[in-house]
């Protein structure tokens, strides 16, 4: 008698759902008596996803560098889905599951939550690095790299995207920026730009024309929209006792670090051992400059910069790189 008033309530709250937005119940529970069971390999399309990974050599480390790329842009993922949630407020979901939009204002305990989530994510990213450093033979790297060309870690849009949600314009930039600059000329001198430039001609790059022409008005589209709603703004929206929290505090001067020094570090790290020699590095795939582009204490970027010491800004990432540089 119980499980007959569980199922008919159940029965009621869908159809409470369905008509809600003026559709038949009847016909959904057709559809699920005639359809299949769905598999584990269906829900994460594990076939396809199997698939994916097309080397363009018969070097078989190549596929450890095509695996773990996608891994990183997967959690890249993760950490884009969780800034969202902060950049709009977070989402309000019903009881039945429905979709109630975006919370009006940000609370404090949810900022605190998806930075946990997001620092665990960018340190799985960095600790698993190893992969990379130690994981590939280097004479097979140096080879099937070759035929990577003109293409570079330099082009993951996702990670522009994270810097974009994550701070103001300013802060990607080597010098201050004045007010009356439109987003455009900002956005064409960040830093990274620098970082895709020919090492000989000091011009663009093929690798950064073919990603401008791709990505630039999308990630210009969302610069002009996160003007307000980057992290860095949400920080500086919340009561003056919720920006004083030291959790929160904490948690984002951790993400810093590990978007801006930690991870970067372990790539510069993985470039060093396969690219560096002792009398002429050898060039990036894309032709970007490494050596500048990824070294922290030569960008300095910094996404919270009033959250860190005079001191700790001036240095930002230089023992590490020193002591890398030294072995």
């Amino acid at each position: 008698m119980l499980k007959d008033k569980k199922l008919t309530q159940k029965i009621q709250e869908l159809s409470k759902k369905y008509l809600a937005t003026g559709q038949d119940i009847y016909s959904f529970l057709d559809g699920l008596l005639y359809s299949d069971y769905m598999g584990y390999w269906d829900y994460i399309h594990l076939d396809t996803l199997l698939t994916l990974q097309t080397p363009k050599t018969d070097f078989p480390d190549e596929n450890i560098f095509i695996l773990y790329h996608q891994i990183t842009e997967l959690y890249f993922k993760l950490c884009l889905l969780e800034i969202e949630q902060i950049n709009k407020n977070g989402k309000k979901i019903a009881e039945n599951g429905q979709d109630l939009g975006w919370n009006h204002k940000l609370k404090v305990d949810l900022f605190i939550k998806k930075m946990k989530r997001i620092n665990r994510y960018l340190k799985q990213l960095i600790n698993s690095f190893n992969i990379m450093t130690e994981g590939m033979d280097k004479d097979q790297f140096l080879k099937f790299r070759m035929s990577l060309l003109p293409s570079s870690g330099f082009q993951s849009v996702q990670y522009r995207m994270i810097e974009l949600r994550s701070t103001s314009l300013e802060n990607l930039h080597h010098n201050q920026t004045e007010e009356t600059k439109s987003i455009e000329t900002v956005f064409n001198q960040l830093y990274w730009q620098m970082g895709a430039n020919d090492l000989d001609s000091g011009e663009k790059t093929y690798t950064l024309k073919q990603f401008e022409k791709k990505y630039k008005k999308r990630l210009l589209k969302l610069a002009n929209r996160m003007q307000n709603l980057n992290l860095l703004s949400k920080y500086n929206s919340l009561a003056e006792e919720d920006k004083k929290n030291k959790e929160l505090i904490s948690l984002i001067k951790e993400y810093d670090l590990n978007i801006n020094v930690n991870w970067k570090l372990a790539h510069y790290k993985s470039a060093v051992k396969y690219l560096h020699m002792k009398k002429n590095d050898i060039a990036a795939t894309g032709g970007t400059n490494w050596q500048q582009y990824l070294p922290p204490k030569f960008q300095k970027i910094i996404f919270f910069p009033k959250l860190w010491t005079n001191k700790e800004k001036e240095n930002w990432g230089k023992k590490w790189v020193e002591s890398i540089l030294e072995k």
